[in-house]
C-alpha cells in the first residue's frame, strides 16, 4: 500500500529576538516570541513500506540545493534511522516561504515531515521526537506544535502562550538570503539585550504593540550587511505600521497593522516603492497546524 498525507508547514516571525548569552560550544542562547503566521508551505508525503530506507524529494522551487541538505529530507531519514524503519518516502514540497529569510521555512518543512511520519507509524513519544527535531535545527522543535510561544535557550525551551492577541501584518521579503552564521559572528556581546521582562510578554500578548518592545539584537548586524533590510523597516513604518522589525536573522521584515485591510493597502503601496521585494499581507495563524496531517488516500501498491 502507498499511504498519502498532506500538511501545511507555516512560517513564523520572531516578535522579538533577544540574545541572553553564549554557550561553551559557541551557540548563542536566545529569548524570543515565535508566532506562526498564515504564510505556509504545503507538503505531500507518499510512503511505501519496504524497499528502503530511501527518501525522494520533488519541489516547485529551483533554489533548494542538494537533497542531502534539505531539512525535510533529513527529517525523514532521521526519523527512519531513529525507529529502524524500512520504507520509501517521497516528499512533494510546494514552497511559499522564501529560504534564508528568517521565517523558519526549512525548519517548518522538517517538522511537518516528522509529524506526518509519527502519525503514520503511530509514534506518540513526544520527548524522543523533540530530540530528533533539535538535532535537525534549533527552530524545528517549535514547529512540531506551532502556536504562539516563548522560546528560550537554543530553541529547546518552549513555553506556549495562551490567548495571544491576533495580529495583522505586512511581510516584506527581499531577494536576499542572509547567512545566519555570519550575522551571529558580527554580533558583539555589548549588543545583547538579555531576557525580556514579564511585563513585556504581557503587553505583547495583549496586543499592545510598541516599537521599543520589538527588539531584534541581530538586526543591526544584518542591516549593516544588507542595507535593504533597514530601508524596508523604515518603509513599513512610513506606510502606517504601528511598529516594524526584522524576523530571525533576516532578511524578512514585518510591520504590524491595525487590520488586515490596512495591511493589504500598505502592501500594495510598498510594492510600487520596492519592485524587487515580495510583500504579503498576513495574519498570525488562525488554525491549528499541530494536529494529525490530512489523510488524502491510500492506494494499492503496483
Amino acid at each position: 500500500m502507498v499511504k498519502l498525507l498532506s500538511a501545511a508547514a507555516p512560517a513564523k516571525i520572531n516578535l522579538f529576538l533577544r540574545v541572553t548569552g553564549r554557550r561553551a560550544d559557541g551557540y548563542h542562547e536566545l529569548d524570543s516570541i515565535f508566532l506562526p503566521i498564515s504564510l505556509a508551505d504545503r507538503i505531500g508525503l507518499a510512503l511505501r513500506e519496504g524497499g528502503g530506507p530511501a527518501v525522494y524529494l520533488r519541489s516547485d522551487s529551483d533554489g533548494l540545493g542538494p537533497d542531502d541538505q534539505n531539512l525535510a529530507v533529513r527529517a525523514a531519514r532521521a526519523f527512519m534511522a531513529e525507529y529502524g524503519i524500512d520504507a520509501v518516502v517521497a516528499i512533494d514540497l510546494r514552497k511559499r516561504i522564501p529560504p534564508g529569510a528568517g521565517l523558519g521555512g526549512g525548519s517548518s518543512d522538517a517538522a511537518a515531515v516528522l509529524r506526518m511520519l509519527a502519525e503514520l507509524f503511530r509514534v506518540e513519544d513526544g520527548p524522543r521526537l523533540r530530540k530528533i527535531a533539535l538535532r535537525l535545527g534549533a527552530d524545528v522543535p517549535f514547529f512540531l506544535d506551532p502556536r504562539p510561544a516563548r522560546v528560550r535557550g537554543i530553541g529547546e525551551r518552549i513555553e506556549p502562550l495562551d490567548s495571544f492577541a491576533a495580529l495583522a501584518m505586512v511581510l516584506a521579503m527581499p531577494p536576499i538570503a542572509v547567512a545566519t552564521a555570519a550575522v551571529f559572528r558580527a554580533l558583539e556581546p555589548a549588543h545583547w539585550s538579555g531576557p525580556a521582562a514579564d511585563t513585556v510578554i504581557a503587553a505583547l500578548g495583549a496586543g499592545r504593540i510598541e516599537p521599543a518592545l520589538l527588539v531584534n539584537d541581530l538586526a543591526a548586524a544584518a542591516s549593516a550587511a544588507y542595507p535593504l533590510i533597514g530601508q524596508l523597516q523604515q518603509g513599513l513604518v512610513a506606510a502606517g505600521a504601528r511598529a516594524a522589525a526584522m524576523t530571525g536573522s533576516g532578511g524578512a521584515t514585518f510591520g504590524i497593522f491595525s487590520t488586515l485591510a490596512a495591511a493589504e493597502a500598505a502592501a500594495a503601496e510598498l510594492r510600487a516603492q520596492f519592485p524587487s521585494v515580495s510583500f504579503a499581507a498576513v495574519t498570525t495563524a488562525d488554525r491549528d497546524f499541530s494536529g494529525p496531517a490530512r489523510l488524502a488516500r491510500s492506494t494499492p501498491s503496483a
